[in-house]
């Protein structure tokens, strides 16, 4: 019984955190109508799915660089005092240094080109123009107000934005980002509630048009982004846990793991909290191992590895605390990974606790 008691202490710290961060390099130079530099311009490197946001500021040469910019996808956008002057969706940032020139008089004379058009198509060109500007100004104006942790207001253009474009999965997910984020800051116990079924809403539409998205040129539905997708389902199983969907949370969990083999040590590792935060200590230990075996130097997972085998301690007729057969390495598994990690107290605690023996080359803390 003292054992399952010391590990109610731990099962508050458990929490959705991102997969490790990998980053990548960014430059380019930046070019106005009459094929000058645009000094003192900020290029915006928006993340698809999500609300991080880079703003590398343009040199005197209209040049601008980044040695630490997140890969993945972003949707760039050039600003100079407050105005938009170019935008650019999709762009990759992979290991490899991104060279990303604007050139805004090569853009111009790219949309000459256009001029064969019939009036229809013309007006056609012109008011899908108008709908982008629009589009890109409120994700721009939520992207601000994310900046000022003003998220009310962040909600309120992400729901104008969907309003203009319902179709754009990247939108959905940009929202129930906001309303997941937004969430535990609530008092209200009805609002939290309500915040996070909307971010599992938001996700599943994110989802459903993700995969439905098809490629012209096929007659089958055309491969999604397949981490971009994964991660739709990752947030969408936390917002889901926390509206206590529980087993569709599960499920959402083992759709990330299957559709991003890459990232399933943190899928697995996420999957593993609920299951122990609703009492099903052997398939979250399952989950634990899962995550180990997908990344062997992920430290938080060895700890939740051994609380769970700790929280299946029993207690022998001496009173003795009898831990199951791997506890303890688990834990000095941990300790050796992040000796100085947000677990290294209870690890050396529960280890104590259990009878057990901290490696030597783990720093113990003084006595005061």
């Amino acid at each position: 019984m003292k054992a399952r008691c010391l590990v109610l202490a731990f099962l508050a710290c458990i929490s959705v955190v991102p997969a490790f961060a990998q980053f990548g390099s960014v430059k380019g130079v930046c070019k106005d109508a009459q094929g000058k530099p645009i000094p003192g311009a900020v290029v915006e490197f928006h993340a698809v799915g999500s609300a991080r946001v880079y703003k590398l500021k343009t040199d005197n040469s209209g040049g601008y660089s980044s040695l630490g910019v997140m890969m993945g996808r972003y949707n760039v956008v050039l600003v100079q005092d407050g105005q938009e002057l170019f935008h650019l969706d999709n762009v990759t940032v992979g290991s490899d240094e991104k060279q990303l020139d604007i050139d805004i008089q090569h853009e111009q004379d790219q949309a000459g080109k256009q001029k064969g058009m019939t009036p229809d198509q013309a007006a056609a060109s012109q008011k899908l123009s108008a709908a982008m500007k629009a589009l890109n100004e409120k994700l721009l104006a939520a992207n601000q107000a994310l900046q000022a942790n003003d998220y009310d207001a962040a909600i309120q253009r992400l729901t104008e934005a969907t309003q203009i474009d319902d179709k754009h999965d990247l939108l959905w997910a940009k929202l129930g980002a906001v309303y997941l984020a937004s969430a535990p800051k609530q008092t209200d116990a009805e609002e939290k509630a309500r915040r996070y079924t909307e971010a599992a809403n938001d996700y599943q539409k994110a989802i459903d048009l993700k995969e439905k998205a098809k490629d012209p040129n096929q007659k089958t539905a055309a491969p999604a982004s397949t981490p971009e997708l994964a991660g739709y389902y990752n947030n969408l199983a936390h917002a889901q846990a926390k509206s206590g969907q529980f087993d569709d949370a599960v499920k959402a969990y083992n759709q990330a793991i299957q559709l991003d083999p890459a990232g399933a040590s943190q899928y697995y590792y996420n999957l593993g909290a609920i299951l122990m935060n609703a009492g099903k200590t052997d398939e979250a230990l399952a989950a634990f191992n899962s995550s180990i075996a997908a990344d062997p130097t992920k430290p938080d997972a060895y700890y939740q590895k051994g609380a769970s085998l700790v929280a299946k301690a029993t207690v022998d007729k001496d009173g003795k605390i009898i831990a199951p057969p791997g506890t303890q390495e688990a834990l000095n598994k941990y300790l050796e990974l992040a000796p100085d990690g947000q677990f290294a107290p209870a690890a050396k605690g529960m280890i104590q606790y259990i009878g057990g023996t901290i490696e030597t080359n783990i720093k113990m803390p003084k006595k005061k």
